[in-house]
């Protein structure tokens, strides 16, 4: 039945004629939507539409039309715009089995405007307002709700195989497709497209990143940063609005799927920079990339986040020192997984550092560091006693022994008597004899200390030990005697 229809769709579609008018080629025809339950006739006369508008939705109907290389050429840019009128139909897919002749004639036609633009064998250029029109039409629409707020659920497991699958991508792929092609296009005037991929245009890309179909998300990644290299008047205004959604993300809702992507078109931009640094740049690593830190879900955009930061402090090494502290600063407390990555991150970056900036931040480090090594999570303990395996960073340290030892011995020994796991005691063991062949005399002062400050702790447990039984024998005699006992 249904190729029954598409058969004569198509001989419908070869019995129209377009009329020639040397004066005014470029024009919209009415598009008429012929469901089964509708009954409505072809207009040959062009309705009066203002440009960059598409026709209401109850006056488009979806007609197959005819390939544009099948008409005369005089014909062919009023079948070009007609097809664009076409596509800015909006398909109901809330019901798959619903329209789905128009739904596949829409996708016929998207296909080809694809075809027609990758082809280069047809000037569109001269109709980038009504093709940026249709696109805004397909693509800029309400996000349905996100999958916490369907189930209620706080958070979601990133484990999960059940990824969200928009129903309309069938027709979305080809729609940023034809805006991708579009961009890319040797075709595409600049001076002509700014005025259509504007501001506006580009802030609305932006929030669709928000987007859970994250095949919409990798097409919005591919596009924006084409816009930015392509358009060089946007890149001051994408720069800020990606800052606005990392503050929105940091200090409001906590919750946003497309920060990943995000992160990935900062990377590339970071990149680029030149030296030396701008203020702007310095101050989105600081107010942006390191409150970044901050977030529950950081596991799912770590990765691109810990790129960003490690590219900021290989291009200016100054930068080392408020990194690090910021690392210190959002440092968790309760989240071991978490923990894990603040060490990866942290031994990526202190590989770009050079001594002056260590020296800077080695102390609130070491003693961060001190914690992690008493971590009674053994991957956690493992993972900050694996940095001494970086030659970069033995040699930052060998060059401040003086002061780091002193900081990290008593976590060293506490590891050697109390922790439980087997090779955290080994990987514990290792690092002792390495300090110990590194500067004996140190090793040995510092050991010293270590026990007289186990003696004074022992010392003072006894007399708060004896000063407990006195409370409890005079306790005892007070209850005896019925009277109050009074403690100066």
């Amino acid at each position: 039945m249904f190729n029954k229809i598409i058969k004569r769709a198509h001989r419908k579609s070869g019995k129209l004629t377009f009329p020639e008018d040397s004066t005014n080629s470029v024009q919209f025809y009415e598009v008429v939507v012929k469901h089964a339950s509708r009954s409505s006739t072809f207009n040959s006369e062009p309705p009066n539409l203002p440009p960059n508008t598409a026709a209401p939705v109850n006056q488009i109907v979806i007609e197959s039309l005819p390939p544009l290389k099948e008409v005369p050429v005089s014909e062919r840019e009023a079948l070009f715009l007609r097809k664009i009128q076409l596509c800015c139909y909006i398909c109901d897919f809330s019901n798959t089995l619903k329209f789905i002749v128009e739904k596949e004639i829409k996708r016929h036609t998207l296909y080809e405007l694809v075809e027609i633009i990758q082809s280069s064998s047809f000037q569109f250029s001269e109709f980038q307002e009504e093709l940026i029109s249709m696109v805004s039409v397909n693509i800029f629409r309400c996000l349905p709700p996100a999958s916490h707020e369907n189930t209620g659920t706080e958070t979601v497991d990133p484990e999960e195989d059940d990824t969200y699958s928009d129903p309309s991508w069938n027709h979305l792929q080809l729609v940023y497709e034809i805006l991708l092609r579009y961009i890319v296009a040797p075709e595409t005037d600049i001076k002509i497209a700014k005025r259509y991929v504007d501001h506006v245009f580009v802030l609305k890309l932006l929030d669709l990143f928000d987007s859970e179909d994250q095949r919409e998300r990798e097409y919005l990644k591919t596009i924006v940063h084409r816009i930015y290299g392509k358009f060089m008047v946007h890149r001051p205004f994408i720069r800020k609005a990606i800052n606005n959604i990392f503050y929105r993300f940091i200090f409001e809702t906590q919750r946003h799927n497309g920060i990943c992507e995000l992160l990935e078109i900062m990377a590339s931009i970071i990149n680029g920079f030149a030296l030396p640094m701008k203020e702007e740049h310095k101050l989105f690593l600081i107010r942006a990339l390191i409150p970044l830190h901050k977030p529950k879900c950081i596991s799912s955009y770590h990765q691109n986040l810990s790129y960003c930061v490690v590219q900021f402090v290989e291009k200016d090494g100054r930068l080392a020192d408020p990194v690090i502290k910021g690392l210190v600063k959002y440092w968790p407390v309760t989240n071991c997984h978490k923990e894990v990555l603040f060490l990866n991150e942290l031994e990526e970056v202190l590989e770009c550092t050079q001594p002056p900036e260590f020296v800077r931040c080695m102390v609130s480090l070491f003693r961060q560091i001190g914690r992690c090594l008493n971590s009674p999570h053994f991957q956690v303990a493992e993972r900050a006693l694996y940095l001494w395996n970086n030659e970069h960073i033995i040699s930052l340290v060998a060059q401040n022994r003086n002061v780091i030892l002193p900081i990290i011995f008593d976590a060293l020994e506490s590891n050697t008597k109390n922790h439980w796991n087997r090779a955290v005691h080994g990987l514990t063991a290792n690092l002792r004899k390495m300090f110990q062949e590194m500067d004996a005399e140190l090793f040995e002062e510092c050991h010293k200390q270590y026990l007289e400050k186990e003696a004074m702790a022992k010392e003072l447990e006894e007399k708060r030990e004896l000063t407990w039984k006195k409370l409890e024998a005079v306790a005892a005699e007070a209850v005896v005697r019925d009277e109050m006992v009074l403690v100066n």
